[in-house]
Order: C-alpha cells, then structure tokens, then sequence
C-alpha cells in the first residue's frame, strides 16, 4: 500500500494485476511486525478478500507465504527467506551505494553511512569512515532502535501513519540507550512530524552522547522508504552554515542513490 491509498498500477507500464498484487501481498508482509489477517491484507491492499484468498493460496503453494491456522493469519514463508538472503549474497543496494557515499565523506569529511529498516530497528549495511574520526557504533550488521537513529526517523516518517501504529503501538515498543529521545506513540509522532516538515531527520547524542547525526530517506519503486543515507559527527564541530552545508550534501546523495535504486521514477 502506498500512502495516498490502496495500491495502484503505475501509469505508463505493462499492468500485470496478479503479479503485481502479490508483490504488493509480500511487501505488506515483510513490513508487518508478525503475521497478519488475510482480511487485513485485503483491506489495505484495497482488494477483494476472494481475491486475496486465491493469491495467498498460491502463494502459500510456492512456499513465499506461510498459513498459521491457528492464529488464522499468514507470514512470509521459506521461499521469502531465500530470496532475502539471496538480495543480502548479491548485496545491490551496497553496490549502488558505496561510490556515492565515498563521495560524500569526501565531501564532508565525516563519517557516513547507509541504514535499512528491519521491524522497529535500523540495520547498518555500509559505513564509510572518515579519516581520523572516531569509531562509531554504526558498524555494518549493528542493529539501533529505529526512532531513536536518524536514519530511522527519516525511513519511519516516510511510511504511511498505519504502519508507524503497528509497529511502535504502546510504550512496551520502545527501547532507549541513554534515557532521551521519543519514549510514546505521541511522542514519536511529533518528531516524525518534524521529519516530514523539514524533510530530513536529525539526532543529538540519543545513540551515542556527544555525538549528532542528520539523514534522509531513500525511496524504492513503490514510494515505500529503501534505506537512508546519514552522516554523524560530534557535536559541537558544526556550527549553522556547515550544518546546512552537511544537510545539503545528505540530501542530494540521497536524492542520487533513489535515482539508482529507482531509474525510472
């Protein structure tokens, strides 16, 4: 689902409604904190439920959906897995992304690197170190709390309000490393909404003390955030003007790699 609404072919492009709706089914799965009613997929999809019946069935047949008959809902099944690590072997958004991020420390001399997000967590696939700047924490393969990371922030406020609810619904969704940062739904709101306002996402010493970062988000083809792209650097180094100028050099590496990912938008 995107966020205007229920899933629309895109105008321009050979329309192929059954593949495109599984696509759209495994999508919303992989996006969902666990397994969900086929009614709920069906309602968010904007399809009808004898429809989305039939896919399941055939998805479930070819092993990308798994049905819980007990819980009556449906999650990704093992043939989802194997593509999965399939993408992560080939690494593509990697490949597409380290020249552009090279350039960008070059650029800004400090420390960059690119997050996916995984459930509540942000997930690091490349860091580009800087020259004599300090270790971070955000190593590739570490895992942070997603609204506590700029990156995350950039990734979550580009999702459609639905999903955000899902996967941070109460207080117990929240996890916090040194006490600050968005500890309720509301609270998460309002930064998010400060995200889309300013249409990058920024984080001051939450993840490590004494140190800030600004990212932004990365589209795929569905207008669904791919990864983000983020720098970090200690507080205190960057005053107004080199703050923008950081922005602005987050933003249009950003803006380079969507049009990587997504040659045709």
């Amino acid at each position: 689902m995107n966020q205007d609404g229920p899933h629309r072919e895109a105008p321009g492009r050979p329309q192929v409604p059954g593949a495109t709706r599984a696509l759209a089914v495994l999508r919303l799965l992989a996006a969902a904190p666990g397994p969900v009613p086929a009614a709920v997929i069906a309602r968010d999809l904007g399809v009808p439920r004898s429809t989305v019946y039939h896919l399941l069935t055939v998805m479930a047949d070819e092993g990308f959906v798994t049905h819980l008959p007990e819980e009556r809902r449906y999650g990704l099944g093992v043939a989802a897995f194997e593509i999965g690590t399939a993408y992560s072997r080939q690494e593509p958004l990697q490949r597409l992304a380290r020249p552009l991020m090279a350039r960008l420390v070059d650029d800004v001399q400090q420390t960059a690197h690119l997050a996916v997000l995984h459930g509540r967590e942000v997930l690091y696939v490349v860091e580009e170190r800087a020259p004599r700047r300090p270790s971070l924490v955000t190593d590739v393969g570490v895992r942070l709390p997603a609204q506590l990371a700029a990156s995350g922030r950039a990734m979550l406020a580009a999702l459609p309000a639905s999903q955000v609810r899902a996967l941070f619904p109460d207080v117990t969704a929240f996890v916090l490393r040194h006490g600050v940062g968005p500890a309720t739904p509301s609270q998460l709101r309002q930064v998010l909404t400060q995200v889309r306002r300013d249409g990058f996402a920024q984080e001051h010493g939450e993840i490590t003390p004494g140190f800030s970062s600004v990212a932004a988000v990365v589209r795929g083809h569905t207008g669904h955030p791919a990864a983000a792209v983020a720098i970090t650097f200690e507080q205190g180094q960057a005053v107004e003007g080199d703050m923008e100028q950081l922005t602005a050099a987050v933003l249009r590496t950003a803006s380079a790699l969507e049009r990587r990912v997504n040659p045709r938008a």
